[in-house]
C-alpha cells in the first residue's frame, strides 16, 4: 500500500509501466468533473471507475482484495478513510475470478484517511475496506490496472 499526493504520482511510474498512463490521464482530464461510470484507458489492462459511494462505518465496509488488478483510489469532495490488513494476516477465502474480488469478514487491522488531493494505492498483497466515512456520497474515481 501506498498513500501521498497527486503532485507524488509520478514519483511512482517505476513500480508498473502502466502507471505514466495514470499520470498523463490525471493531467489531462479533470477528473472531479467527469460523470460518473467506467472509462477504458488502454482496454482492460487500464481503466477508470468514476463513482460516487455510499459512506459507511468500519463495520459495513468490507474487506476486499484483488488478485489481478492494481487499485490507485482517488476521492474527490470528502476524506475517505479506507481499511487495511496484510492478505497474509487473513484466512484464505473464496476468489471471485470473473470480477477478480476476495472479500474477507471482520475488521480491518487499521485505518488511514485518504483526504482529495491525495491517492492510495492497493497492490494485490493488500486487503481493504473503501468508503469509511461520516458524509452520505463519496466522489471518486478508482484506476484499476493490471499488475
Amino acid at each position: 500500500m501506498i498513500i501521498d499526493t497527486l503532485a507524488n504520482l509520478g514519483k511512482y511510474v517505476a513500480l508498473n509501466p502502466l502507471f505514466q498512463d495514470v499520470v498523463d490521464y490525471i493531467n489531462n482530464n479533470d477528473l472531479a468533473s467527469m460523470p460518473t461510470g467506467k472509462v477504458l484507458i488502454k482496454g482492460n489492462e487500464l481503466y477508470a471507475n468514476f463513482t460516487v459511494a455510499k459512506g459507511k462505518a468500519k463495520a459495513e465496509a468490507k474487506l476486499e482484495s484483488h488478485d489481478v488488478m492494481i487499485d490507485i483510489q482517488i476521492p474527490f469532495n470528502v476524506p475517505e478513510s479506507m481499511g487495511y490488513t496484510p492478505r497474509t494476516d487473513l484466512d484464505e477465502q473464496p476468489y471471485n475470478a470473473e470480477k477478480d474480488i476476495t472479500f474477507y469478514d471482520g475488521l480491518a487491522q487499521q485505518y488511514i484517511t485518504v483526504h482529495p488531493g491525495m491517492f492510495v494505492i492497493f497492490f494485490p498483497q493488500d486487503a481493504h475496506a473503501p468508503c469509511v466515512s461520516e458524509a452520505s456520497e463519496i466522489r471518486k474515481v478508482i484506476f484499476k490496472m493490471k499488475c
